[in-house]
């Protein structure tokens, strides 16, 4: 049974607001993850990236269908947005799926340069979990980080995922190249 979200909820973690991200975060957004360093570990973030990218991203965000994805910009005390978190449909699977042909959804983040190393990622996954266990009624979360890319694995393990030892091929756009990516799964 979904549960029916009409509006992306606010989690607020001990240093954290997980929100739903608005159109004013866009200068925000392109400064953010026009970085490189940052859109090399995501799949989906294009490098060079700009505003327009950035308006186009947080458009997508307003028409998700909130029963299946959500998405969340990550607000610091007094520093205001710092990155994004946000559960999405996983691609099919094969043989170990659930009745609607997904294991669960996955959950991707990012973190702008200036705040890495100092535990928000983790922080930020973890209060997202909490809230897809509670009130979203998730049992199973997946997720995977670039083998080059330990950092984010160690996150997701803080968070308390597990690998699955499997690793597959993901494309990263930022790259222009598929990035070998470690399978991680989270249950409730």
């Amino acid at each position: 049974m979904d549960v029916i979200i009409e509006e992306t909820p606010r989690i607020e973690t001990r240093r954290l607001v997980l929100r739903a991200p608005v159109a004013a975060d866009a200068d925000r957004v392109a400064l953010l993850a026009g970085d490189l360093d940052v859109a090399r570990m995501t799949t989906s973030m294009p490098h060079p990236f700009h505003r327009h990218h950035a308006e186009s991203f947080l458009a997508r965000v307003e028409a998700l269908d909130l029963a299946r994805e959500i998405v969340f910009a990550i607000e610091l005390e007094d520093q205001g947005l710092v990155g994004v978190a946000g559960f999405h449909p996983t691609p099919l699977l094969g043989a170990h799926v659930g009745r609607s042909g997904h294991i669960g959804p996955e959950i991707g983040y990012w973190l702008g340069r200036p705040y890495w190393g100092r535990g928000l990622a983790t922080e930020a996954v973890a209060g997202a979990l909490s809230w897809a266990r509670k009130i979203w009624r998730r049992r199973v979360v997946v997720s995977g980080h670039f083998a080059d890319n330990p950092a984010s694995g160690r996150v997701l393990e803080k968070a308390g995922f597990l690998y699955t030892g499997e690793i597959q091929p993901r494309h990263c756009t930022a790259r222009g190249e598929v990035a070998d990516t470690r399978m991680m799964v989270w249950l409730a």
